[in-house]
């Protein structure tokens, strides 16, 4: 049966053909609000891109648990034998929404959970850890991976400027300039929450936790002449290879696991456990196996479920709480925001946003408040607290507190850091192959940039392994046609970093 086209307001279409004139050749008549409404329409197609993660591709899931971590959280969705849908949606950071797919980049590796205590996001990337650990150098870090003012184009030189001048990076460069810096996919690559988050029971007792998800596909990379061969043909490699998969019945699937650590233990680590620049070493906090999450279902309308996805680590569930991590901590604000600013006031009520739970609350009036008032059930209940019998609050959600010690104050995030061993470990277990593919990849990505910056750089390379910075020297020559530099003496981490 063919469906009558109508207006938005419902009212039938006569012509959809031809536009409405005095005459045969014209003038037009403004009374053909058709005509109008369609061209209206279409000047307003298009919502602001996401200022990081603009290019990404989603389906919707399932997380089913199969360990027993009860004695860390009471958050329902991570009891035995408990089954969440989802909605997954992966990225890459820096690419505009028209960028290539298969573009050495950081991937976000984004999850919203729809439990039956509200929804819980899990922002997270295809890495363990990030560029900077603290909310003052985020803006700074992303203004180097966009266009440059003047040239409007990319700036290799403000890249690798920023990092050198920022020796917290390393760790995540070194991921980014490796093999795993180029998944051939999403479903070849594993994701994190990066962050130190937390758990909390019924007995008050609260663990910090670290989440990883790991391929059951295996990892599957490019090399940057494989990628180049890729996007020549074409610039939806990852849209193709996750939609077209899914829709043939190959469902990719990931092992959840977390890392616990107690309150106590995070007062003894040598390092900061809250510091998104670092990792849990496995030997010291073994990984959980806790479940699977498996993919199995493509959006039917990509704008309206995965365009207009909006996740924000500021969605926990009784359970699930957060930690000192700076960077969580100015996350759980900037997000929410990002998505008010970009989808309404409202983009909750966004029907891929909206919890499949009841949902209570006093926010009323605004953009995209489609509902016609407040969520409470009662119009007389539009304030709190109110007689009317309007939604209260739930003391049972209550998580313990943080244990938090010391004044309010502005902290050195670079004294007494050590931004070099974990990158040492790293890069220790490289074989010969991925070690001199990442001196390529790092050779070729400061093609043309100032050598002072270069050589502060190589300072950082030789304070993780003298091969390091040699290998980058010997690949940067060769790309060049010249002879190797001679090695520097390694500087202070202050030094390097003025």
């Amino acid at each position: 049966m063919t469906h009558r086209l109508t207006t938005t307001a419902g009212a039938p279409v006569p012509d959809n053909q031809n536009s409405w004139t005095a005459g045969p050749r014209g003038p037009l008549l403004i009374q053909d609000y058709q005509l109008v409404e369609k061209l209206a329409h279409q000047n307003r197609e298009r919502i602001p891109e996401r200022v990081v993660h603009a290019k990404g591709w989603g389906a919707y899931g399932v997380l089913k648990i199969t360990g027993d971590i009860s004695k860390y959280t009471k958050a329902k969705a991570l009891q035995p034998g408990a089954e969440t849908p989802l909605l997954a949606r992966f990225s890459t950071v820096a690419g505009e929404l028209g960028a290539a797919d298969a573009e050495r980049d950081v991937r976000g590796f984004a999850l919203k959970f729809y439990t039956e205590e509200g929804n819980w996001d899990l922002v997270g990337n295809n890495t363990p850890v990030f560029f900077v650990r603290d909310p003052y150098k985020f803006p700074d870090f992303i203004h180097t991976q966009k266009r440059h003012p003047k040239t409007n184009m990319r700036s290799p030189t403000a890249m690798w400027d920023f990092w050198s001048l920022s020796p917290e990076s390393l760790h995540q460069v070194t991921i980014l300039m490796s093999d795993r810096g180029l998944p051939v996919s999403p479903m070849h690559m594993n994701g994190y929450g990066s962050h130190t988050y937390s758990f909390w029971n019924d007995a008050g007792e609260r663990y910090y936790v670290k989440f990883h998800f790991k391929t059951q596909q295996g990892h599957k990379h490019y090399t940057n002449e494989e990628a180049d061969q890729v996007i020549g043909k074409t610039r939806e490699s990852y849209q193709e290879a996750l939609f077209g998969g899914i829709e043939k019945g190959e469902f990719p699937r990931w092992t959840m696991q977390v890392q616990i650590m107690t309150e106590e233990q995070a007062e003894q680590t040598s390092y900061n456990p809250f510091d998104l620049t670092k990792v849990w070493p496995h030997g010291e906090f073994p990984p959980i196996e806790v479940g699977v999450l498996e993919l199995n279902r493509n959006a039917e309308n990509y704008f309206a479920e995965i365009e207009q996805a909006a996740f924000s680590p500021s969605n926990i569930v009784p359970g699930i709480g957060f930690s000192p991590d700076k960077m969580l901590q100015a996350r759980v604000f900037s997000y929410a925001d990002a998505h008010r600013y970009r989808l309404g006031t409202h983009y909750e009520s966004i029907p891929v946003n909206m919890p499949r739970c009841p949902v209570h609350h006093y926010h009323k009036d605004g953009q995209m408040n489609v509902y016609g008032g407040i969520r409470t059930g009662n119009p007389d209940a539009y304030y709190e607290p109110n007689s009317m019998n309007g939604p209260a609050e739930d003391r049972f959600a209550k998580e313990p507190p943080l244990r938090l010690s010391g004044d309010a104050d502005r902290f050195n995030h670079r004294d007494g850091n050590d931004d070099y061993g974990q990158v040492t470990a790293l890069f220790n277990l490289f074989d010969e192959g991925q070690k001199n593919r990442l001196f390529a990849n790092i050779a070729a990505a400061m093609s043309g940039i100032p050598e002072e910056i270069a050589e502060r750089q190589l300072v950082h390379f030789e304070r993780v392994h003298p091969d390091y910075a040699a290998g980058v020297r010997r690949a940067r020559a060769e790309l060049d046609g010249r002879e190797p530099a001679i090695s520097v003496t390694p500087a202070t981490p202050q030094q390097a970093a003025e």
